[in-house]
């Protein structure tokens, strides 16, 4: 374990903490299903790349960063290849495209929806 790594993976693991708690807090004004659920993707892909970035850096601390040790038998120096963890960066892609397509879907908005009869967006009359 490489104590750097692991202190930064903490220290990101507070920030996604302090993150979802501050998101959790903060009011959504649309009672549009619709709207609620794109704003919970949306908060989805934004608090979750703090724990991806965290994750990232746990495996720094624990898989393939770590110091090498030498192999009892041979003597020779011991690495985990770090390259099996290249599907990781598939999670902050999936996330960011979260954050984007749904961000994009709320700042468009759509019709009525059928909970409320009214339009949320300011402006539009009937």
């Amino acid at each position: 374990m490489r104590r750097f790594e692991f202190g930064v993976a903490l220290v990101l693991t507070g920030f996604g903490v302090r993150s979802a708690v501050y998101w959790a807090r903060r009011p959504f004004e649309s009672t549009a299903t619709r709207d609620q659920l794109l704003y919970a993707v949306y908060l989805t892909g934004r608090v979750g790349m703090w724990f991806a970035f965290a994750g990232l850096f746990f495996l720094f601390a624990f898989a393939g960063a770590s110091d090498p040790a030498p192999d009892p038998t041979t003597g020779a120096l011991v690495v985990d290849d770090p390259s099996k963890y290249a599907w990781y960066v598939i999670v902050f892609a999936v996330l960011g495209a979260l954050q984007l397509l749904a961000g994009w879907f709320l700042g468009h908005g759509g019709g009525a929806d059928e909970d409320d009869g009214q339009d949320q967006r300011p402006g539009l009359t009937p």
